[in-house]
């Protein structure tokens, strides 16, 4: 890891910090969604109206009538008309860091998590929404370097938590070295130190195991890790792997972190008997509230929400059933990002 002193007067705020808007992009029968387009709706649905009772939704689609039709009765939905290729909000959003006391929206570039999808669309989203007015703040072009927010986990002081899986692969910045890629994150995020996990991995997930499928940084020196317990699982190597270096990582003042095991849900399976990468790390902070993904399997779900309860007791822990995201490999933090208030319209 490379790490430094200077004293920088950019921050990369952490998710648990108060923030004002959450943006989503709307399913559509022109993405993949199509064949299960009202289940996948039906979940949308309850985000946004999760999300609403703390928070401006702002929701993108080609067609705003379609989820205004739905969201009528609530007021704190902010709607955008815009092309959109997926509902992936995570990782074409922008990435907001403070800068001077302003708030800076960095548009990197999207390009379908290593080319594997279309992402002509989602690559614009950023820079429409600030055409548009909808995004306020000061708009940075960083387009030359492909970064999903998905792959990036702030404590808001420095440290950055992430995948060497994901972002060393060759189909995003694959001319640069690890060390090339710490120290432009260092710089454009203002970061003392950048922690890398090199194991860990979810059967199913498209995006060469993006940070917030596997652990997320929580305040006082936390993180929340997916564990596997069954020794039969195709998952426990790797996890155990994962666990050991979450294990050997140090804060900034040289202190273990403190960890705490999620579940991992029970194993589900798509049609074509393909397993699909459900994870309890994928929850939303969002100002009162954690948003986290839920599997319909009781015992499992309510041990994960007790489980954040300990990482977040100032928060309610608010279960939604995410059975639907799995489907497209994603979940509940993959359809999200959070925005600060001050770069809003309303």
């Amino acid at each position: 890891m490379i790490m430094t002193n200077d004293v920088n007067c950019r921050r990369l705020p952490a998710e648990w910090e108060p923030h004002g808007g959450v943006i989503l992009a709307w399913p559509h029968a022109d993405t993949d969604w199509a064949p299960i387009l009202e289940e996948v709706s039906d979940c949308f649905e309850n985000i946004i109206r999760a999300v609403a009772e703390e928070e401006i939704a702002v929701v993108i689609a080609p067609d705003t009538s379609i989820p205004q039709s739905r969201l009528a009765d609530l007021d704190n939905v902010l709607y955008v008309t815009l092309p959109t290729n997926d509902t992936w909000a995570r990782d074409f959003g922008p990435i907001t860091l403070i800068e001077n006391g302003s708030h800076i929206m960095c548009d990197f570039r999207f390009n379908g998590w290593g080319l594997k999808f279309p992402a002509d669309k989602d690559n614009l989203l950023t820079r429409g929404m600030t055409s548009a007015g909808v995004l306020q703040g000061i708009y940075r072009n960083r387009l030359g370097f492909v970064l999903e927010g998905g792959s990036i986990e702030s404590d808001g002081q420095g440290t950055l938590l992430t995948t060497s899986q994901c972002l060393l692969s060759p189909n995003r910045n694959g001319e640069m070295s690890r060390d090339d890629i710490e120290r432009y994150l260092t710089r454009q995020f203002g970061l003392k130190k950048v922690l890398w996990l090199d194991h860990g991995y979810l059967a199913g997930d498209d995006t060469d195991s993006h940070i917030d499928t596997l652990a997320r940084l929580a305040p006082g020196d936390t993180i929340l890790y997916v564990g596997c317990d069954d020794e039969n699982d195709e998952h426990y190597a790797e996890l155990a792997s994962m666990k050991c270096q979450l294990m050997q990582m140090r804060t900034l003042e040289g202190n273990p972190f403190n960890l705490i095991q999620l579940p991992m849900p029970d194993a589900i399976y798509d049609d074509e008997g393909q397993r699909l990468p459900a994870t309890y790390a994928n929850f939303l902070i969002i100002n009162r509230s954690i948003l986290m993904p839920s599997y319909a399997q009781p015992l499992k779900d309510e041990l994960a929400a007790k489980i954040l309860k300990i990482a977040f007791p100032d928060h309610e822990i608010r279960m939604i059933d995410c059975r639907a995201l799995i489907k497209q490999h994603g979940s509940l933090h993959c359809v999200t990002m959070q925005v600060p208030r001050e770069i809003l319209p309303i």
